[in-house]
């Protein structure tokens, strides 16, 4: 850290919806059309870790006991990351907050730096299609970009069209049956953030079952509209 502080008037999202409706592909595709970061509550808490910040010594230290990160830790995490350099522009939360709790500590971590949540953008899909949609996915093994076998195959088959591997993986966990049980998590402990930032006239809800492009657009408007 250098000290630097994401400015008051930065952008702060965050991406809402269940397993399989694209907020990993809609997340980088804001970044590079706003130069937002995005920043995912496992991947802060890793390299927090791996840094050894205080509130990664700390998470290191409940891990270790083999306990649960707490939601205070997670926040502390989120509270140093925010202030790194390349968040000036802007964030895109991705994973955090997932509950009421989680969202009342983002509220007040943002009030304390004198900062503000800009809009919740929602991901509303179908259940039933989302079932089939996840079951077709894939990735790549090196970078992690995502395919689909009918919405999104690599532009040259066999390679990755972000870093030109060419091994790709499938989640144990995207069988039909396991998706359904991760929708209905979702809708029982997540979904009700959207009623809380509807409260707040936060929410902004984008139909995420369009092309991944269309999507993009009507994402896109949403915070050029936000951030005006």
């Amino acid at each position: 850290m250098d000290g630097s502080k994401t400015p008051a008037t930065a952008p702060v999202l965050i991406l809402l919806g269940p397993p399989g409706a694209g907020k990993g592909t809609q997340a980088r595709k804001l970044e590079q059309a706003f130069g937002l970061v995005q920043l995912s509550t496992g991947d802060m808490l890793r390299a927090a870790v791996a840094e050894g910040t205080e509130a990664g010594r700390e998470a290191a230290a409940v891990m270790a006991a083999g306990g649960l990160v707490s939601d205070g830790i997670v926040t502390a995490i989120l509270a140093e990351r925010l202030d790194a350099p390349d968040c000036a522009q802007g964030v895109i939360l991705d994973g955090f907050p997932r509950t009421r709790a989680q969202a009342e500590a983002l509220d007040a971590l943002l009030a304390a730096r004198e900062q503000r949540l800009t809009a919740a953008l929602s991901l509303e899909v179908d259940d039933a299609a989302m079932v089939d949609r996840i079951a077709g996915r894939f990735a790549c093994a090196a970078c992690g970009e995502g395919y689909h076998d009918t919405a999104k195959r690599p532009r040259r088959e066999g390679l990755c069209d972000r870093c030109e591997g060419t091994e790709f993986t499938r989640r144990a966990d995207d069988r039909a049956e396991t998706v359904s049980a991760r929708l209905a998590a979702y809708r029982r402990e997540t979904a009700p953030l959207a009623a809380y930032y509807a409260a707040q006239g936060a929410l902004r809800r984008v139909d995420a079952m369009n092309s991944i492009d269309t999507v993009a657009a009507e994402l896109a408007a949403v915070v050029t509209r936000a951030t005006a």
